[in-house]
């Protein structure tokens, strides 16, 4: 019998629920300094001077670095098409752009006295103007880098018709857009700045013996790390060795490196000895990587029956200072930019721009959430217009199940669906049709507290980025079973599922099985985790050797039984192979292990799916909303999923779990803000409200299998799907609640301050 499919206890629990991970600043690395970053406390200025003489005398100190000591390349922009002027220096060279932006490093002895030493850097600023607002900096007024001249990193379509990557007719909205449309509705959206937070910050350490370096750092993605270390310090990839050991959370901002972490091997190596960095937590809220970031302008148009007919979607997407992977997200919103519904007529325009804020990057979802909090939002704006249940506006338009593969306007192709079947679970699931009682009898009694319903259907593309991903499985002379995968998981899963793919193929028990993953030296290549595509190519990776090995296990047990090996059959219950109606000539794997030779009994595979997958599902949100306070309270969260074939259910209900906490904590709560002076003003965890169970319900999670045709485990990705569907449900339930109150629309956060003033200004307008 299978085990794919059954709900196994995640194998990597015990540990993390007893001792505890292993950390890089866990690591015990003798003689090391450490380093502790000087960071510029203005959002723009010129850097008069810099005077470390005083640092440099202090107890313990060993050097103090500044932009002029560093003779590497600037760094280029981290987002393909970029603006190549908006290079970043790995100290700040002249200008500093963002408050946090690196001025100068001090290493010494110790952490305290690195931290005491960085206070004595003196740094005379000439401030500079300031842009903070995306859209103020599209207009050019106020430059962050001056040597660009411009603001703009780069422009959909315009700039991807000079690379070939749309037609040039693609450039230019067509005046019929929005011709036969009864109704067309504009909305303005935010989709706010966001904090990763990840539990474990940034920390990074290195050692160079006899020219070769090692690498300890916090990453989704060791490999990469290890050719970015390779390439910036000039020397053979097989002299460098990076290592992931347990990593504490990543959520997409830890996929690249950063120059704080590339820099330690600069400094390890000119000073001849093993050197550690770990950030504080406000170092982490300023300069690691910030999500989202998008002010969307919207309009849809449909019929007063409730067909949606055209869509324009126009962002702005803000950068931060030094443009990053953050800057390219919008390429993946337009990907996915009509959702579940089949609508005919769209355009879609970006331009990415510098700010003097702290750089963007991939963050849960990474682009795809951004593009259903859009359409979602507005066909909700667009069922209150019109007089039509949102739920039914939704059904009319979702994509047919005899539609698929179904390819959108945008020229994305969905594998497979079944979204209306989505809609009527969660509908079903939640009581709907009571619900809407419930909110007729709050709405007729004029009391404070009212109820708002909201719903979200979506669909989101997993291993959207081409490549292949590598997996291994070698069987060991004792009988059990090693996986090396070049997936770097980070509270995924990966030790648990890979487990029970090898156990589900050649029988042997799920805790016999080691799997091996983020060290470079260890596993030979690899891509790493992000953008939910570990199971579907690093799984289907490990699946696929594990087939490979029991095929080869099969032809030597045929030689050694002196048998066909089509007689050979496994027993998987007794873990050994057999002829065929004589189990008593046998061999275990042990002994088949043993009588393998120098080759041993393994095999390993490099997968490419032939393209990505598109997870889909629905969610519900209840929300009471204090119509005196503003406060809101999270009644109900119920959500249906559907990420094709799922090895472990357990799992999965966990990365959902965890995606709708973090997409209700958007919705309700959680915001980066800076002031006109581009200071940050929730740089801590006091500041920067973070979710917790005090604000959540309890979840009423459903899931379906769909599976898809695209890989042979059939299985999509989950990472991200909770997130994506619950950030607009929340918010369409928290603007429900307010419809009858005359408010239209509220952005993200919907806080209670937010809230308040959406009721006081509609009172006012009545």
């Amino acid at each position: 019998m299978s085990i794919l499919g059954n709900r196994v206890l995640r194998k990597e629990d015990p540990k993390f629920l007893t001792t505890g991970g292993t950390y890089v600043d866990d690591l015990a690395l003798e003689g090391a300094a450490h380093v502790v970053y000087v960071r510029s406390p203005m959002a723009h200025a010129r850097i008069r001077s810099i005077d470390t003489s005083e640092a440099a005398s202090a107890p313990g100190v060993v050097a103090v670095y500044t932009g002029d000591d560093v003779e590497l390349e600037p760094m280029p922009p981290g987002a393909p098409f970029a603006n190549p002027a908006m290079v970043r220096p790995w100290l700040a060279r002249g200008v500093v752009r963002f408050v946090g932006d690196m001025v100068a490093a001090v290493v010494a002895e110790t952490r305290e006295q690195a931290v005491d030493a960085s206070e004595l850097v003196l740094v005379d600023y000439e401030p500079l103007p300031v842009v903070v607002d995306p859209e103020a900096a599209a207009d050019n007024e106020t430059l962050v880098h001056e040597a660009a001249g411009t603001n703009v990193v780069f422009r959909i379509p315009e700039d991807f018709v000079n690379v070939g990557m749309v037609p040039p007719e693609a450039a230019t909205e067509p005046s019929d857009l929005f011709e036969g449309c009864d109704v067309v509705v504009r909305q303005r959206i935010v989709n706010q700045r966001v904090a990763p937070c990840p539990l474990e910050v940034r920390a990074a350490a290195s050692q160079w013996e006899g020219g070769r370096l090692t690498h300890w750092t916090t990453t989704q993605a060791p490999h990469a790390v290890k050719g970015s270390l390779a390439q910036t310090f000039g020397v053979a990839e097989e002299q460098v060795r990076a290592i992931a050991p347990d990593v504490g959370g990543g959520f997409g901002a830890k996929i690249g490196g950063y120059p704080e972490e590339l820099l330690v091997p600069w400094i390890a190596r000119r000073l001849d000895r093993p050197v550690r960095w770990v950030e504080t937590r406000s170092e982490s809220m300023l300069s690691l990587g910030h999500g989202r970031a998008q002010t969307q302008h919207a309009e849809l148009g449909g019929t007063r029956d409730g067909r949606l007919v055209a869509y324009k979607l126009s962002v702005i997407q803000d950068s931060g200072a030094y443009p990053g992977f953050g800057a390219f997200l919008p390429t993946m919103t337009q990907m996915m930019l009509t959702g579940v519904y089949d609508i005919a007529k769209v355009f879609f325009t970006d331009v990415s721009v510098a700010t003097n804020t702290n750089p963007t990057v991939a963050y849960r979802g990474a682009g795809r959430p951004e593009a259903t909090a859009a359409i979602e939002r507005m066909v909700d704006i667009f069922a209150a217009e019109i007089g039509m249940d949102p739920a039914e506006v939704r059904r009319r338009n979702m994509v047919g199940n005899d539609r698929f593969p179904f390819t959108t306007p945008t020229g994305t192709t969905y594998d497979v669906g079944n979204y209306e079947a989505t809609l009527d679970r969660v509908l079903e699931a939640a009581g709907y049709a009571e619900l809407r009682a419930e909110q007729r009898r709050r709405r007729e009694a004029g009391g404070p507290k009212q109820l708002g319903i909201g719903l979200s259907s979506y669909v989101e593309i997993t291993n959207g980025i081409p490549g292949s991903e590598f997996g291994s499985v070698e069987v060991l002379s004792d009988g059990r079973a090693r996986v090396r995968t070049g997936t770097s998981p980070h509270g995924q899963g990966h030790v648990t599922a890979w487990s029970q793919l090898v156990a589900d193929q050649l029988g042997i028990a799920i805790e016999d099985v080691e799997v091996v993953h983020g060290d470079t030296d260890l596993v030979p290549r690899g891509v790493g985790t992000f953008g939910s595509k570990s199971l579907q190519s690093g799984g289907v990776a490990v699946f696929q050797a594990a087939e490979q090995v029991v095929d080869k296990a099969r032809k030597l047990a045929a030689d050694l039984l002196e048998a066909n090996p089509n007689d050979i059959e496994l027993d998987k219950t007794n873990r050994r192979f057999h002829v065929a109606g004589t189990p008593s000539a046998s061999k275990t794997w042990a002994e088949l292990a043993q009588a393998s030779g120098d080759e041993g009994l393994s095999a390993e595979v490099d997968f490419a799916a032939p393209g990505p997958t598109f997870p889909f599902g629905s969610h519900l949100v209840v929300a009471e909303v204090d119509t005196e306070t503003g406060g809101v309270v999270l009644e109900r969260i119920v959500a249906v999923d559907d990420a094709g074939r799922l090895i472990n259910p357990l799992i999965a209900e966990g990365q959902v779990h965890g995606g709708l906490a973090q997409g209700a904590a958007q919705a309700l709560m959680e915001e980066m803000c800076y002031d006109d002076q581009g200071n940050p003003v929730t740089a801590n965890l006091a500041d920067y409200e973070f979710v917790s169970a005090a604000e959540l319900p309890s979840f009423e999670t459903y899931s379906m299998e769909t599976p898809t045709p695209i890989n042979p485990l059939g299985a999509k990705g989950i990472g991200e799907s909770g997130t994506i569907g619950s950030t607009p449900a929340v918010q369409n339930a928290v603007c429900d609640a307010l419809l009858a109150l005359g408010v239209r629309h509220v952005d993200m956060p919907t806080s209670p301050m937010r809230v308040w003033r959406a009721i006081e200004a509609a009172e006012g307008k009545r």
